[in-house]
C-alpha cells in the first residue's frame, strides 16, 4: 500500500452554531417572531389567495410536512379575515306550495336567528291563542246559531213531509236501513198480511201514493248533503274569520319587526294563509293536550312534529360570542356529506321520510364568505368529493347531492333544496407530487386553483436566519409553555436542522421535527428539576429518538458482529469492497454497509447485473451499472473489441437495491477484478460515477459514514478505516461527535474523491496511471493492468474465431 491519506480535518465534519451570535443567555430576554423563516414566496402566494377579489384564485399549498404549512395558513388566512365582513346567514324555510322544494334565504348576519325566534314565538302563541279563541263564548254562540239553522232547516223540511204524509194516510217510519213508508188505517199501519186482504183497488190506489212520496223523500234526503257542505263551509268561514283576528295580529308584530326584509315579509303572508287554512293543526294540538298530563303553559308548542312546517332551519348564522371577521372553516373529514351538506331521513312505519327541517349543512355553508381548509389526499380519497367541490366552486353555488343519489340506490322520497350562491376561497394542502398530479390528470384543476404556494424545505445558513431561528425558537417555547430556551440550546437546535438539510450551508425548514425535539428535550429538563432548557437536554433528546428508532440497526449489527453478514473492515481482497446503502423505515434512516463483489472472464463485452436479472434491481441501480459499462468501454483498449463477461452482485442482499450511489463502488470492485490488485476492506466507498469516471454526489451521506463508521468501531478502530466520499458531498457532512472525535483523534477518515483514479489509487495502494505521449498507461500501474488483462482477453476471443489456433 501506498502512503496513508489523512482525508478531512474533523472541522470539516459538522457545521458549528456558536452560541455567542446571539444576544442572550435564554430565550426569556427576548422577543419572539411568530412567522416563517425563509417561506415569503409560499407566504406571498397564500396572502394573495386571501385578500384577491376575482374568483378562481384558489390556491394549493404543496411542501413536505412538518414545515408549517397548516399553521401559517391559518395564521394568515386569520389576519385577513378580521378585516372582512361577517357572512350572512343561511336558512331554509318550507315551501307550502312545493314542499319537495324547500327555499333558501340568505339573511344580514344574525336576523336568521331573529327569524327563528320569531317563529318559535308565534307559533308558541298561535298554539295557545287559537284554541281559547275556539273555546270562547263568542265563538261558541255563532257556531251554536250555525248549527241550528241548518239542524232547523233539515227538520222543516222533514216535518212538512211527515204531515203531508199523514194527510194522506202514509207513515214515514225510521228503519236501520233508512226510511220507509207505510198505509194508516184507524190509526194504526197497516201489516203487510192485512195490506193483502185489502180489495185490489184499495191496494193499488196506496201504492200510487207510496210511490209518489217516495219521489219526494227522495229529493230531500239528496238535499241533506248538499245542505251539509253548505253547513261546513259555513262552519269554515266562521273558523277563517276568527283565527284572522289571531293570527293577523300576530302576523302584524312579525311583519313590523323584518319590514326591511322582502323575503321574510312574502314568507310570513305564506305562513298567514297556510295557518289560517290549517288551524285544525292547532286545535288537535290543543285536544290532545287536555289528555296530557302538563300544563299548557310549560309546553314549547314549536318543538311539536306537528308544527315542523313553521320552522326555520338555521343552517349556518354567527351567534354573538364568535369571532367577527370571515369564517375559516377546517374540515378534517371531507366526505361529500361534510363537504355539501347532507339531508336526513327518519323511518317511521318502515318508510324513510323527511322535510326540510332535516337538511343539514356542510363545511361549504360553514365557510361561504370566508375561507375553506382541506387537506387535498383526503379530499380525493373520499368517494364523490373531489367531484361536488369543483361542481360547486365552478357554479358558484352549493348544490345538496348524496352518494345513494349519485348511485341511484334508493327510491325514496327525497328533497330538492334551493341551492344558496357560493363565495368562498379554497386552501388544498397536500405534497408537491400530488399538484403534479392534479396538474397533469385534471383538466379542470388549473382553472379553478390558480395559485401555488410552494414551501421550501431548506434556507440559506447566515447570521440573519441564524437570529430569525432563534427568535422562532423563542415563539415556539412561549406558545408550548416550554421553560426557556439558553443559548447553547438554540445553537444546538440549530446544528440539529442543519443535519436534516444535509447540507452545511442550510437550516432544514422542517419545523415540526426541531418542535418535536424540542419537547422532549423540555421534558427531560423538567425531569431533572432545571428551569431552562440546556444543550444536554436537547443532545440527550437526539440520542433518545436514535435508541428509540435503532432496533432493526441494532439487529443487522448484531448479524455482521456475529458474522451472519459478511462485512470485512480490515485486511485486502481481490474484486471486493463494502458499499454503503441507506436503509429507510419509516421516519428512521440509517446506514448499512453491504459486500459488493465482481468477478470477470472473457466474453463478449457484458456487464452482467445479477440483482437486475433476478429483478431485485431498480431502474436507477441498473442505469449506474451500464453506466460504468460505458465508462471501461471508452477508457480502456478502444482500439479492439470489449471481450469482457463480468458479473457484479451486493452479497446477502434479499430485499431489493435502487438507486446508482453504489456504481463508482462497482466500478472499483470490477476494476479491481480485472486487474487482480487487492481493495483495502478497511475502506468502504459510496458515490455515483458518470462515463468520464467523475464521481457525483450521492443522498445520506452521513447516515453512510456513520454506519461503517459503528461497526469499526465495534471491531476496534484502527486508523486506517475509512469512507470514500464524492467530494462534492463534502459541503453535506453533518456527522455526530462520535465520529468527529474518531477523526481528530486520527482513528478514522473521510476521504473524498472526484475520479475514478483517485479511489482506486487509495484503495489499492498502487497508481491509477494517465496515458503518456505513446498513448499507454505506466507500467504497474492499475490502469495499465487494466488494460493488459481487456487486451488478453480480446486476443484470446479472436484465437477462438480462428480455427487450428485454440493454443
Amino acid at each position: 500500500m501506498s502512503d496513508r491519506v489523512q482525508g478531512l480535518s474533523a472541522d470539516q465534519l459538522r457545521r458549528r452554531i456558536d452560541p455567542a451570535l446571539f444576544d442572550f443567555r435564554t430565550t426569556a430576554e427576548i422577543g419572539t417572531y411568530d412567522g416563517l423563516v425563509g417561506q415569503e414566496r409560499a407566504i406571498d402566494a397564500i396572502r394573495l389567495a386571501s385578500q384577491i377579489g376575482h374568483r378562481d384564485f384558489n390556491v394549493f399549498v404543496a411542501g413536505p410536512p412538518g414545515t408549517g404549512r397548516h399553521s401559517t395558513v391559518l395564521k394568515l388566512l386569520t389576519d385577513e379575515a378580521r378585516a372582512r365582513p361577517v357572512p350572512d346567514d343561511l336558512v331554509y324555510v318550507n315551501n307550502f306550495d312545493l314542499p319537495h322544494k324547500p327555499r333558501a334565504m340568505r339573511l344580514r348576519a344574525g336576523v336568521g336567528r331573529q327569524l327563528k325566534a320569531e317563529m318559535e314565538e308565534l307559533i308558541n302563541d298561535l298554539a295557545s291563542d287559537i284554541p281559547a279563541l275556539f273555546d270562547s263564548e263568542d265563538y261558541q254562540s255563532q257556531r251554536r246559531a250555525l248549527d241550528e239553522e241548518y239542524g232547523e232547516r233539515h227538520e222543516e223540511a222533514m216535518s212538512d213531509f211527515v204531515d203531508r204524509c199523514k194527510a194522506e194516510s202514509i207513515a214515514v217510519l225510521r228503519t236501520p236501513m233508512g226510511f220507509m213508508l207505510a198505509p194508516i188505517r184507524e190509526g194504526q199501519v197497516v201489516k203487510p198480511d192485512d195490506f193483502q186482504k185489502l180489495p185490489e183497488a184499495e191496494q193499488a190506489e196506496i201504492d200510487e201514493k207510496i210511490e209518489r212520496l217516495q219521489v219526494e223523500l227522495a229529493e230531500i234526503l239528496r238535499a241533506a248533503p248538499a245542505l251539509e257542505k253548505e253547513h261546513r263551509k259555513r262552519v269554515e268561514e266562521l273558523n277563517g274569520q276568527m283565527t284572522e283576528r289571531v293570527v293577523s295580529s300576530q302576523i302584524d308584530e312579525a311583519l313590523a319587526r323584518f319590514s326591511d326584509f322582502p323575503q321574510i315579509i312574502a314568507y310570513l303572508r305564506e305562513v298567514h294563509a297556510d295557518v289560517i287554512e290549517n288551524v285544525g293543526l292547532f286545535l288537535q294540538v290543543a285536544a290532545a293536550e287536555k289528555e296530557g298530563q302538563f300544563a299548557g303553559a310549560v309546553r314549547k308548542y314549536h318543538a311539536e312534529p306537528i308544527f315542523a312546517r313553521y320552522t326555520v332551519n338555521l343552517m349556518v348564522s354567527r351567534g354573538p360570542d364568535e369571532a367577527e371577521g370571515a369564517p375559516i372553516v377546517t374540515e378534517h373529514l371531507p366526505t361529500l356529506d361534510h363537504l355539501s351538506g347532507r339531508i336526513e331521513h327518519l323511518s317511521e312505519m318502515g318508510t324513510l321520510i323527511t322535510n326540510f327541517t332535516m337538511i343539514k349543512p356542510g363545511a361549504l355553508h360553514r365557510a361561504n364568505g370566508g375561507y375553506l381548509v382541506l387537506d387535498a389526499r383526503q379530499v380525493l380519497g373520499e368517494p364523490f368529493a373531489w367531484d361536488a367541490l369543483k361542481r360547486c366552486l365552478k357554479s358558484r353555488s352549493i348544490q345538496i347531492t348524496t352518494p345513494a343519489e349519485r348511485l341511484g340506490l334508493v327510491s325514496t322520497v327525497s328533497l330538492e333544496p334551493d341551492p344558496f350562491d357560493l363565495d368562498v376561497r379554497v386552501v388544498l394542502v397536500g405534497d408537491r407530487l400530488l399538484h403534479a398530479l392534479l396538474v397533469s390528470l385534471d383538466p379542470e384543476f388549473s382553472e379553478l386553483f390558480k395559485l401555488q404556494a410552494d414551501f421550501e424545505e431548506t434556507v440559506d445558513l447566515s447570521d440573519e436566519t441564524i437570529l430569525a431561528f432563534g427568535k422562532l425558537l423563542a415563539g415556539f417555547a412561549e406558545h408550548e409553555n416550554l421553560i426557556p430556551l439558553t443559548s447553547d440550546c438554540v445553537a444546538r437546535v440549530l446544528e440539529e436542522a442543519v443535519r436534516l438539510a444535509e447540507d452545511s450551508t442550510k437550516l432544514s425548514l422542517r419545523i415540526g421535527s426541531l418542535a418535536d425535539l424540542l419537547r422532549e428535550a423540555d421534558h427531560y429538563a423538567k425531569a431533572d428539576g432545571a428551569k431552562v432548557i440546556g444543550a444536554e437536554n436537547v443532545e440527550k433528546a437526539v440520542a433518545e429518538k436514535e435508541r428509540r428508532e435503532s432496533r432493526i440497526r441494532d439487529r443487522l449489527r448484531e448479524s455482521v458482529r456475529r458474522g451472519i453478514l459478511m462485512i470485512d473492515t480490515h485486511g485486502e481482497r481481490v474484486g471486493q469492497i463494502n458499499g454503503l446503502s441507506v436503509v429507510g423505515l419509516g421516519g428512521t434512516r440509517f446506514g448499512q454497509p453491504s459486500r459488493i463483489t465482481a468477478r470477470v472472464r472473457m466474453g463478449e463485452g457484458e456487464v452482467v447485473d445479477i440483482e437486475r436479472e433476478v429483478e431485485l434491481g431498480g431502474p436507477l441501480h441498473s442505469k449506474g451499472v451500464m453506466i460504468l459499462s460505458g465508462y471501461l468501454s471508452a477508457a480502456f483498449a478502444t482500439d479492439v473489441p470489449l471481450s469482457l463477461r463480468a458479473s457484479l452482485v451486493f452479497e446477502q442482499n434479499y430485499g431489493g437495491v435502487d438507486g446508482d450511489s453504489a456504481s463508482s463502488t462497482e466500478l472499483y470492485a470490477l476494476l479491481s477484478a480485472l486487474a487482480e490488485v487487492p481493495i483495502d476492506q478497511g475502506i468502504a466507498v459510496t458515490g455515483s460515477v458518470n462515463q468520464s469516471g467523475e464521481i457525483q454526489a450521492i443522498g445520506g451521506v452521513n447516515e453512510k459514514i456513520e454506519g461503517f463508521f459503528d461497526i469499526c468501531a465495534e471491531r476496534g478502530l484502527t486508523g486506517d478505516q475509512g469512507v470514500l466520499i464524492p467530494a462534492s458531498n463534502v459541503e453535506h457532512l453533518a456527522l455526530r461527535d462520535r465520529v468527529v472525535e474518531a477523526v481528530q483523534a486520527g482513528k478514522f477518515r473521510i476521504i473524498p474523491v472526484r475520479h475514478v483514479d483517485e479511489g482506486i489509487a487509495i484503495l489499492t495502494g498502487k497508481p491509477a496511471g494517465q496515458r503518456v505521449a505513446d498513448g499507454k498507461f505506466p507500467e504497474g500501474s492499475v490502469n495499465a493492468l487494466v488494460e493488459a488483462r481487456l487486451r488478453g482477453f480480446a486476443e484470446a476471443r479472436r484465437a477462438f474465431g480462428q480455427p487450428g489456433k485454440e493454443d
